[in-house]
């Protein structure tokens, strides 16, 4: 072995340019990989923190009744199917030890009725407990004007996004209860069409829905807000509190419920054939012969009025979304919630947060595909390239190799020569890429480059690029490297393998 070793070193000096070739592809292709599997790691956490973590879950619960998995973007305007258990899904939920928390939504298209008899918008509504949204996904909006909603108040939080958009189709500019139109502050494309514009502190609403049992509600306008990211596609959903979502909607309110007494609880339990004898032929209602005994009146002290305490959760909802806990496997997971709700018979189904995100979800494993794709390109260039120049060089080589198979050199040590020269290169000139492409990923990340547009901060996977390194990133690029190495050097050799003495014999 040490024999090799000298030999393919002191081959490696003697063949400096071509070493020298193969060692700065391989250090490109070491960094090139490096740098994209950083690249891939840091979209892939990204998305986890302004998606995942910030606006569906990892999971997504919805009603067996709804066709679609695309729930959150569906454009076609169809009704997203209510689900009206969640008090027992809730229950479910809980008892999962890889669950870490999870939120009930109400999620649904809604006509915004324009007063002044101009042309309606639309909206999308997330309608929300908002205490426990700030829970479950704790610093995904920003406060632009106005304020958050209090426990329980009634009210609408409307988006940058959404604010436009109303303002581009009814000339309604919506504010924050109490807000003063700045027309300095104004977006440049609102600035044009300031003569016509409407400002408004509060929005009528009109859900739509399946049935047409929708009806339309007033709400003030408590707070203008941006997402955290992708603020051009989630800021088409308004903040809605989740019992005015329900009116909106033509849904079961939390507040509507009624506790039926006992005695008329049976009555509803009863089966067909009591039911019909209640209206048979003989009298419902017979005479009292008993004598009837004195009557006195017992007047009862003033009772306090109660207020009616409100269970928010035994409303209607048309999705859940779910949390994981840190490093559990969302496809599993799914497997085993999936599994407990049929055998519950809870009447709905998970989907992952890709398909429940409709095109967005599928466009994020698009990019992401796309730029495994472009590092996988250049993982077979570097071959191709190795492959060519380590050829050239073992012809370049014939009277060499050939005096050594005349001397009793073996296909095998000629084989493990070549192996030990690009092995060789592949370590030194690959691990300095290798380096230089973790400096390349933190230069990259210190620079903290953002963007608005939200295609690129589908590439970023965030409104801020910051690629990382993880272990298994580097492992991977270790990995890489060696196949390519591998890989390039078995042709070559096949090659050296062919050469004889009588080849040296005639190249001399």
């Amino acid at each position: 072995m040490n024999l090799i070793i000298k030999i393919a070193w002191r081959n490696i000096m003697r063949h400096k340019g071509k070493s020298l070739i193969i060692g700065a592809i391989l250090f490109v292709g070491a960094l090139i990989m490096t740098v994209g599997n950083g690249v891939i790691s840091g979209m892939d956490a990204g998305l986890k923190e302004t998606i995942v973590n910030s606006f569906t879950g990892d999971i997504v619960l919805v009603s067996d009744k709804q066709e679609s998995d695309n729930v959150f973007l569906e454009f076609m305007g169809k009704a997203v199917a209510p689900i009206y258990n969640y008090v027992d899904i809730k229950k479910v939920l809980a008892a999962q030890p890889f669950v870490e928390r999870f939120l009930p939504e109400g999620k649904n298209m809604a006509m915004v009725l324009n007063e002044d008899g101009g042309m309606p918008g639309n909206a999308i509504l997330l309608g929300v407990d908002f205490d426990k949204y700030r829970s479950m996904f704790p610093g995904n909006i920003r406060m632009v004007e106005g304020r958050m909603l209090d426990k329980g108040e009634k009210g609408v939080l409307v988006p940058t996004g959404a604010r436009k958009e109303f303002e581009a189709y009814t000339n309604i500019w919506f504010m924050a209860e109490g807000a003063r139109l700045d027309t300095a502050l104004l977006p440049k494309e609102v600035k044009p069409d300031i003569g016509n514009l409407v400002p408004k502190t509060s929005a009528v609403l009109m859900g739509f829905n399946d049935d047409n049992s929708t009806s339309d509600i007033r709400l003030g306008v408590k707070g203008v807000i941006e997402y955290k990211a992708l603020n051009h596609i989630f800021g088409h959903f308004v903040i809605i509190d989740i019992e005015s979502y329900r009116r909106c909607l033509g849904y079961f309110a939390a507040a509507d419920k009624v506790d039926i007494p006992s005695a008329d609880r049976k009555l509803f339990s009863m089966a067909d054939d009591n039911l019909d004898a209640l209206f048979n032929s003989d009298s419902v209602m017979v005479k009292n012969t008993a004598s009837k005994p004195k009557r006195t009146v017992a007047i009862a002290p003033p009772v306090a009025s109660e207020v009616k305490q409100i269970d928010v959760e035994a409303g209607a909802y048309n999705i859940v979304l779910v949390l994981l806990k840190k490093g559990e496997n969302a496809s599993q997971s799914i497997a085993k919630l999936n599994a407990l709700f049929k055998e519950h018979k809870l009447g709905v189904r998970a989907v992952p947060w890709k398909k429940a995100l409709g095109p967005v979800g599928s466009m994020a494993t698009i990019i992401k595909g796309a730029l495994f794709v472009f590092v996988m390109f250049l993982f077979f260039v570097a071959i191709i390239i190795i492959v060519n120049t380590l050829s050239m060089a073992a012809l370049e080589r014939t009277t060499e190799i050939g005096m050594m198979r005349a001397v009793g050199a073996k296909k095998s040590f000629i084989s493990n020569m070549f192996l030990a020269e690009t092995g060789m290169l592949s370590f030194v000139f690959g691990g300095c890429g290798i380096v230089a492409g973790i400096i390349t990923v933190n230069v990259l990340a210190a620079f903290h480059f953002t963007s608005t547009n939200d295609m690129v901060q589908l590439l970023f996977g965030g409104d801020t690029f910051h690629p990382l390194l993880t272990a298994g990133d580097l492992f991977l690029t270790v990995l890489q490297l060696t196949i390519v190495t591998l890989i390039a050097v078995v042709y070559p050799t096949r090659v050296a393998q062919s050469i004889t003495p009588l080849d040296a014999i005639a190249r001399e």
